[in-house]
């Protein structure tokens, strides 16, 4: 059994999206470094959307352009369109994330386009990246569904993921951005995904809305998931989805992770400091962890 997890830590772009105080851009190259001096090696700065949908992210070409690049540590950015590519390239990164929605509604709430749209989008993301040489990774966003109406399907899942392999990608994130799963779902799917695509990397993007994310992030571990998506404190949630609620948090997975026997080389009293650090900018109303509280 591989005993390395990889952490994808979103706290900069999943977790800050819905924070109303003004973080700057000096505070979060400050949070960078920390996750740097922590232990974190993949971090996602940003995304490149309108910020007039999310004012978090107007200062995106600044904070991409003001990191002290690192040895062994990448950066990646979150794009939904063509001209995101362009500004993710146009600040250096080599490496971004970009994602559609199983959700029809959700697609037209976070993208402002149908499905259909944002395959023909997700098509010409992917040429562009492949030929500017960065590496990609795809997800699938409301995978479990979006709303109590919208049930999971995971037969349309498949489907999905069938479309988007066959444009050359071969890293994909499976994101419960409603946070709906449960062990049995996730189980159903990862099952399924696993027995007919064995040539690709599947990461897992969790949100701990009904409590269940560290539940969930024990199943998909116990089915060979080697990396997750996390944030610091439990912060995050899509300003699209009502009551949404935050990621599971760095340091309660890892704490669980490490508790399990995996190797996460992070420093945990080191990033729960952090994880105090920034509530203390924004408030703890933001913040759905627990470990953060109490690793001094």
């Amino acid at each position: 059994m591989n005993n390395r997890v990889e952490i994808m830590e979103v706290g900069l772009r999943d977790g800050l999206q819905n924070v109303d105080q003004h973080i700057s851009v000096d505070d979060r190259l400050t949070i960078i470094d920390g996750l740097i001096d922590s232990g974190i090696k993949n971090i996602q700065v940003a995304s490149f959307v309108n910020p007039k949908r999310v004012p978090q992210m107007a200062m995106a070409e600044d904070l991409a352009k003001r990191i002290d690049r690192k040895k062994g540590v990448e950066f990646s950015g979150l794009v939904f369109n063509q001209k995101g590519v362009e500004r993710a390239l146009n600040c250096g990164l080599n490496k971004i994330e970009t994602s559609i929605s199983i959700s029809e509604i959700y697609s037209q709430k976070n993208l402002a386009m149908d499905i259909s749209k944002s395959l023909k989008n997700l098509k010409y993301i992917v040429s562009m990246a492949k030929s500017n040489s960065m590496n990609i990774r795809a997800g699938l966003q409301c995978v479990w569904g979006y709303e109590d109406n919208e049930p999971f399907n995971h037969l349309v899942v498949i489907e999905r993921l069938k479309e988007i392999i066959g444009m050359g990608v071969k890293r994909i994130s499976l994101c419960d951005t409603s946070g709906l799963a449960d062990p049995r779902k996730l189980s159903k799917l990862l099952d399924e995904v696993f027995s007919l695509f064995s040539d690709i990397e599947i990461s897992i993007h969790l949100h701990n809305t009904n409590g269940l994310g560290l539940v969930n992030l024990f199943t998909a571990l116990d089915f060979g998931i080697r990396e997750i998506d996390t944030s610091l404190g439990g912060i995050g949630g899509s300003p699209f989805i009502k009551d949404s609620k935050g990621n599971i948090a760095t340091e309660d997975a890892v704490y669980l992770m490490e508790a399990m026997g995996y190797d996460m080389g992070v420093d945990l009293k080191k990033i729960s400091k952090l994880s105090r650090t920034l509530e203390k900018k924004i408030g703890r109303k933001y913040f759905g962890g627990t470990i953060y509280k109490l690793m001094k």
